[in-house]
C-alpha cells in the first residue's frame, strides 16, 4: 500500500512537473513587446518624396492624391477590396507634381477609422490593428475621395506606395518590403516582426510581437522588422520594379543596344505573334552600333536605333527621328495627294492650284500609273514612311501613299498618269517645290487644331447627337465631367440615337476608355485582361483576378439608345479598346472605311544614351477567352463604307452619313 501510494505520488509529481514545463514553454512563445526605436510617442505627421521615371506617370492627371491607404485588402488577399472613404486621409502635395521627385505631407488623425484586422496568427479573437500605407492615386470620378473606379476596381497599390510588391504577375502583388503605418487601439495587439519561412506577410509562420498603443511605423526591409515611433517620420514612396523604366542611358552604344535587345527578347509582348527573330535582328544591326561607337557618332547611333525600331511592325514603338533630316528628305512636294481605291486604282484626290502637278496638266481623279519608271504599286510598297513603324498593313499602306510622292527639294520626278476620260497615259517630269499642303491634306490629323476639348458634341438635323472623343490622354477629370454631362443630357432629352466619332483619337488611358464604355451597358461585362512577362515563370501571364470588368455608373448615367461608332486608321490604342468594347453584346455598329490602327499593347518607357526616351509594348491585350485582340488587325467595321470616287469626292462626310442611315434603319 505504501509502495502503491509512493508510485501514485511519483506520478502526480511527474504530472505536475510536465504541467510546469508546459506552462514555461507556453510562456516562452508568448509574443514579446516590439523593440522600439526613436520612441517619441508615435508619428503625428509624415513627409516624403515620390520619384517617378515612367514616361506615362502624369498622363491625364489633374487631381493627384496622396492618401493613407487602408491595407485590409492585402491582409485579406481580397483584390476587390474597396478602401473605405472614412479611412482615406488625404495628404498634401507640397511641390510641383509634374517634376520628379515631388514631395508630400500627411497629417495622421488622432483616432483613425480604418478596418481592424487580427494579424497575430493565434487562435483567439483579438481586437486587431489598422494597417496603413502611404500611397499615390489619381482622382477622376466623384468627390475628392476615391471610389471604386478610381481604385481600378479595388485591392491595394501596385506602385508608388510606401511598400514594395513582387513584380511578377503570378505573385498576385504579394508585399515584399517597404513601410507600413500600423495603429493599435491598445497595447495588447500582435503584429508580425518578419515574413516567416514562406516569405509572405500575414501568414501562419509569421513571428509576432506586441505593439504599443497608437501609431508605429514598421520597416519591412530589415530582419527582423524595425518598429519606429518617431513623431515626424520620413517615408518615401516606391515606384516599384514593374513601373520604373529600364535605363540604359549610361551604357555605351553597343552595350545599350545589347541590353535593349535582351529586354525586348524577354518582355516585348508580341514576339511570337509577329514572328520576330531577335538574334537575326541583333546580327543585322549591331555592326552599325559598333561603327557609331567607334566614331563617337551620335547621329549614326540614332539612325541605327531608328532603323532597328522601324523594322519591328508595332505602331506603339517610338523611334528617334532627326527633324532636320526628316525635313530635308520630304521637304519637296509635287502639289498633289493620292489615294488607293477599293478597286486598287491610285488616283489624285488633291491638287495644289498652280503646283507642279497642276501646271503639268494632271487633273483631279487622274490615275497614277508609275513614278520614276516603277509601277505605282511597286513604288508604294517600297516606300518607308517617316511615321513608321506600324502594327497593321492598312495603316502602313495609307502612310506609304503619303510619302511615295515626297522627295527632297528641287528633285525631278517622272510621273506617268492617265487623266479622267482620256484613253492613253501621259508622262510628266515634275520638279518638287517647297509645299506642305498636299502632305497636310492626307494627314490623319487633318482638321484638328490642338485646341479641341477631350469630349465635344452637337445635335444633327436628324435629331441624333454626334460626340467626338478626341483623346483618352487629356485631363481625365475634365473628360469624365464632359462625358457625364453628355450622358445626362442624352437621357433628359430622350435622344434615340448616338454617334460616337473615334476617327482621330490617338489613345491614352485604356482603363479610362473601358470605363467610359461602361456608361452604355447594364451588366458588369468582362472586357478582357492584359498579359505581361513573369520572370518567375519565364513566360507571359495574365492574373485572372485582374480581368477588367465594367464598373457600372448609376442607372441615371447609363444610355440605352442605339449607337454607331465611327472608326478609322487613326483610332489607335485606347481608342481601339473603347471601339472593341462597343462590339461586346453587339452594343453598337462600327462604321468606317478602314479598321482601327491595330495597336493593342500596353506600353512602358525606357531610356537610351544621348537623352533618348522611347516606348515599347510590354502588355498584350486579351479577350475574356485569353485570345490576343486588336494588335495587327484593329477593330473591323460592321458597316463598311466603300473607298471609291463617290465617297472620296462627296460633299459631306460619307462615314457619318452611313452612321445616320444605320440609326434610321435600326430605329424603324
Amino acid at each position: 500500500m505504501g509502495i502503491k501510494r509512493s508510485i501514485l505520488g511519483m506520478a502526480a509529481l511527474m504530472s505536475l512537473l510536465v504541467g510546469a514545463f508546459s506552462i514555461a514553454a507556453a510562456q516562452d512563445t508568448t509574443p514579446q513587446p516590439a523593440k522600439i526605436v526613436n520612441d517619441e510617442g508615435g508619428p503625428v505627421s509624415v513627409t516624403g518624396k515620390v520619384t517617378y521615371t515612367n514616361g506615362f506617370f502624369t498622363l491625364g492627371v489633374d487631381e493627384p492624391l496622396i492618401i493613407l491607404e487602408d491595407e485590409a485588402g492585402f491582409v485579406d488577399r481580397n483584390r476587390g477590396f474597396q478602401i473605405p472613404e472614412k479611412s482615406q486621409v488625404l495628404g498634401k502635395i507640397t511641390s510641383d507634381f509634374f517634376t520628379s521627385p515631388f514631395t508630400y505631407s500627411l497629417d495622421l488623425p488622432i483616432e483613425p477609422s480604418g478596418d481592424l484586422r487580427d494579424v497575430d496568427q493565434n487562435s483567439s479573437k483579438d481586437t486587431g490593428v489598422m494597417v496603413y500605407a502611404v500611397a499615390y492615386w489619381n482622382n477622376i470620378w466623384g468627390d475628392p475621395f476615391l471610389e471604386k473606379r478610381d481604385l481600378f476596381g479595388g485591392g491595394w497599390s501596385g506602385a508608388y506606395a510606401s511598400f514594395k510588391i513582387d513584380p511578377n504577375p503570378s505573385a498576385k502583388a504579394e508585399v515584399t518590403g517597404g513601410k507600413y503605418i500600423v495603429y493599435a487601439p491598445d497595447d495588447k495587439q500582435g503584429f508580425p516582426s518578419g515574413f516567416g519561412d514562406d516569405k509572405k506577410l500575414f501568414t501562419k509562420d509569421d513571428p509576432i510581437v506586441i505593439l504599443p498603443k497608437g501609431y508605429t511605423v514598421v520597416d519591412m526591409d530589415t530582419t527582423p522588422f524595425t518598429f519606429d515611433r518617431s513623431k515626424n517620420p520620413v517615408i518615401d514612396l516606391i515606384e516599384g520594379e514593374g513601373s520604373a523604366q529600364d535605363d540604359f542611358s549610361n551604357l555605351s552604344y553597343t552595350k545599350a543596344f545589347d541590353a535593349m535587345v535582351e529586354m525586348f527578347r524577354k518582355k516585348y509582348a508580341y514576339t511570337e505573334l509577329k514572328h520576330i527573330d531577335w538574334d537575326a535582328k541583333k546580327a543585322e544591326f549591331m555592326p552599325r552600333f559598333e561603327e557609331a561607337e567607334k566614331n563617337n557618332d551620335s547621329a549614326a547611333y540614332q539612325r541605327a536605333l531608328r532603323d532597328f525600331i522601324w523594322s519591328i511592325p508595332d505602331g506603339h514603338l517610338s523611334a528617334p527621328v532627326d527633324n532636320a533630316e526628316f525635313i530635308q528628305a520630304i521637304g519637296g512636294g509635287l502639289g498633289m495627294a493620292i489615294r488607293e481605291l477599293d478597286d486598287k486604282r491610285v488616283i489624285v484626290n488633291y491638287l495644289l492650284d498652280g503646283g507642279p502637278a497642276d501646271a503639268a496638266g494632271i487633273k483631279m481623279k487622274a490615275e497614277i500609273v508609275s513614278i520614276n519608271g516603277k509601277p505605282i504599286d511597286e513604288a508604294i510598297s517600297e516606300t518607308i514612311p517617316w511615321s513608321s513603324p506600324f502594327s497593321s498593313e492598312h495603316v502602313r499602306r495609307l502612310q506609304q501613299l503619303r510619302y511615295v510622292i515626297r522627295f527632297p527639294l528641287d528633285t525631278t520626278v517622272t510621273v506617268e498618269y492617265k487623266n479622267p476620260v482620256e484613253d492613253k497615259t501621259s508622262t510628266a517630269d515634275l520638279k518638287t517645290v517647297e509645299e506642305r499642303s498636299s502632305l497636310s491634306f492626307s494627314s490623319f490629323a487633318r482638321g484638328t487644331t490642338g485646341f479641341e476639348l477631350p469630349v465635344e458634341y452637337h445635335v444633327l438635323d436628324s435629331g441624333y447627337v454626334v460626340v467626338k472623343i478626341n483623346s483618352f490622354a487629356d485631363s481625365s477629370r475634365l473628360t469624365i465631367q464632359l462625358w457625364e454631362r453628355l450622358i445626362s443630357t442624352l437621357n433628359q432629352a430622350q435622344i434615340p440615337g448616338l454617334i460616337i466619332d473615334m476617327r482621330q483619337n490617338g489613345g491614352g488611358s485604356g482603363f479610362l476608355a473601358d470605363q467610359m464604355a461602361a456608361y452604355f451597358f447594364n451588366d458588369e461585362v468582362d472586357v478582357g485582361n492584359t498579359a505581361t512577362y513573369d520572370e518567375s515563370l519565364g513566360e507571359f501571364y495574365a492574373d485572372p483576378n485582374l480581368e477588367v470588368k465594367y464598373i457600372l455608373p448609376p442607372e441615371n448615367l447609363r444610355y440605352n439608345g442605339k449607337i454607331a461608332v465611327l472608326v478609322g486608321p487613326s483610332c489607335s490604342s485606347a481608342c481601339e479598346y473603347f471601339s472593341y468594347d462597343m462590339t461586346l453584346q453587339d452594343r453598337a455598329a462600327i462604321v468606317g472605311q478602314y479598321p482601327t490602327g491595330g495597336l493593342g499593347g500596353g506600353q512602358t518607357t525606357y531610356a537610351m544614351p544621348d537623352g533618348v526616351q522611347l516606348q515599347y509594348s510590354i502588355g498584350r491585350n486579351e479577350n475574356a477567352k485569353g485570345e490576343i485582340i486588336i494588335e495587327g488587325e484593329g477593330v473591323q467595321p460592321t458597316v463598311k463604307v466603300p473607298v471609291n470616287e463617290e465617297t472620296l469626292f462627296a460633299a459631306g462626310d460619307p462615314v457619318l452619313d452611313a452612321a445616320v442611315a444605320y440609326l434610321d434603319k435600326a430605329l424603324q
